[in-house]
């Protein structure tokens, strides 16, 4: 595949009038701003905690949404229903008007995954999990565990599900204090043991599926929305995406200015998710910043690369090929994904695939 690189110079703000005002943009962390044009204010882990599974910062409001009675319509067509859940915002848009009943599947399907992966509860699986015992994590387990088991590979152990205790270390777990110790801590040596859908590992340690569980999550609200019949639909999660139907055009946020692109890219029948090191960061005594993207074969937050976005079929495999690449160039994952690419250094210097559905400013 033929690559371009360019220093991404312009950090003037998208002109809509020069790319058809996209309808979405795509942040350091995933998408912002629904086709209404309101703005997601910025994720930040010294701002809010969550308790999602994936380590989004923002905390889940009490109450969620306002629930109705049984087939009474969420919203009003076109339908847009925005909520909080696992700590971050969601933005569902269908072609159809949606309901409560479907309301209330979505909901159910965000809260059993919650409960099933989030590190941030002691009374999540994954908790369970690291004090020794097998847990059956449903049909969710398989796919997302043998896709963070090949990037492992691929990265040469980078990116690893065992890099919940490096975040920790770094004072980014359940507690809101952010409260870093001293030095850095390597993921340790572990492994992940399968059989059917129960998992444990050995020795007992904490999983981290925050690399690809959110884009997962998605996937299956998607799944859900499409059982109901909505043949047009589009997920945001505020850092991961999947739409079906109409293609959606998507800015693709410059990681040192929220108010700029660095390019746009159309989204078909598909997703796109991505992530900076702007995103999810906290300040060190003397003014030195954390973030939350660590090579695990270290404990240290990454320097070289500033952001990543892959377009793919599923936002599952886009969430997790976004991490890799931080790590590993696109030649190590390209012989088994099917993907599309954008890639910004610290220096400024983006890079991309040939085939890319849209445009990198020059």
């Amino acid at each position: 595949m033929i690559v371009h690189a360019r220093r991404a110079a312009s950090t003037a703000p998208l002109p809509a009038a020069a790319t058809g005002a996209p309808a979405s943009r795509s942040t350091g962390s995933g998408v912002a701003d629904e086709a209404a044009g309101e703005p997601l204010a910025t994720p930040r882990v010294d701002a809010e905690r969550g308790s999602s599974p994936t380590g989004d910062d923002r905390a889940a409001r009490a109450g969620g949404s306002v629930r109705t009675p049984p087939d009474v319509l969420v919203t009003e067509a076109p339908s847009i229903a925005v909520f909080e859940a696992i700590g971050t915002r969601w933005a569902l848009t269908t072609a159809e008007p949606m309901t409560a009943s479907t309301r209330d599947r979505v909901d159910a399907v965000i809260a059993g995954y919650d409960a099933a992966w989030s590190r941030f509860r002691g009374d999540s699986a994954v908790a369970a999990i690291a004090r020794g015992e097998a847990v059956d994590l449903g049909p969710t387990a398989p796919p997302l565990l043998a896709l963070l088991a090949d990037l492992r590979a691929r990265t040469g152990g980078a990116v690893d599900p065992f890099v919940a205790a490096s975040l920790e270390h770094l004072g980014y777990g359940p507690s809101a204090a952010l409260r870093p110790s001293a030095g850095w801590l390597p993921a340790p040596d572990a492994e992940v043991l399968l059989e059917g859908t129960t998992v444990r590992t050995l020795p007992p340690r904490l999983l981290d599926v925050g690399s690809a569980g959110k884009g997962q999550l998605v996937d299956l609200v998607l799944d859900v929305l499409a059982e109901a019949g909505h043949t047009g639909a589009l997920v945001d999660a505020s850092g991961d995406l999947r739409v079906t139907g109409a293609p959606l055009r998507v800015a693709l946020e410059h990681p040192f200015d929220p108010a700029a692109a660095i390019g746009v890219v159309e989204v078909a029948d598909g997703a796109i998710a991505g992530s900076a090191v702007n995103r999810r960061d906290w300040s060190l005594d003397g003014g030195r910043r954390l973030h939350h993207v660590l090579d695990a074969r270290t404990g240290r937050p990454v320097e070289a690369v500033a952001a990543t976005w892959v377009l793919a079929d599923t936002a599952m495999v886009a969430d997790a090929l976004a991490t890799a690449l931080f790590f590993v160039g696109p030649e190590a994952l390209l012989d088994a994904y099917d993907f599309r690419w954008v890639r910004m250094r610290t220096d400024g210097v983006a890079d991309w695939s040939a085939d890319l559905p849209g445009d990198v400013f020059r």
